[in-house]
């Protein structure tokens, strides 16, 4: 995976590259294929969950396994919608659509993913496209460190 920025085509060398992590993600969810996530998280990501999934997941065998229990219980697939990323901050944004056949259900979000220096995603933040929660006081992901990280709190 190229990751070094050298000018304007490095960029877009770089941002390719990153679309390509994203997708191939994806196509890993799908599949239920370590192989496949190996070549595009980090050994050490971190999948954020939005408030009540149990989150968050931490090393790519959990990845694995947290979404191979939903494609067979569920016959989930996912499939990407639209991706941006961004080379600088090494960051990229996807649409998504989950499809849930046994559950008769259909859902969109967009998931934030950070990139460590080789390439590879460490980090996953997932966002669902839902009403918001007002029987609780704040609607975030579980454990995410938004103080930590310079977020408004």
């Amino acid at each position: 995976m190229d990751t070094h920025a050298t000018g304007d085509e490095g960029l877009a060398l770089q941002r390719s590259a990153m679309e390509a992590a994203v997708r191939l993600y994806f196509e890993a969810c799908n599949k239920v294929d370590r192989d496949l996530f190996a070549q595009c998280l980090s050994e050490h990501v971190v999948h954020y969950l939005a408030g009540g999934m149990s989150g968050p997941i931490e090393g790519i065998d959990p990845v694995v396994e947290r979404w191979g229990a939903d494609v067979r219980a569920n016959d989930s697939h996912w499939a990407v919608d639209a991706v941006y990323a961004d080379a600088h901050s090494r960051t990229a944004v996807c649409e998504w659509t989950a499809f849930k056949p046994r559950l008769g259900k259909v859902l969109r979000g967009a998931e934030v993913y950070r990139f460590d220096a080789s390439g590879l995603i460490d980090e996953v933040r997932i966002y669902y496209a839902s009403r918001r929660d007002d029987t609780v006081p704040v609607n975030e992901l579980e454990g995410f460190p938004y103080a930590e990280r310079g977020f408004a709190t």
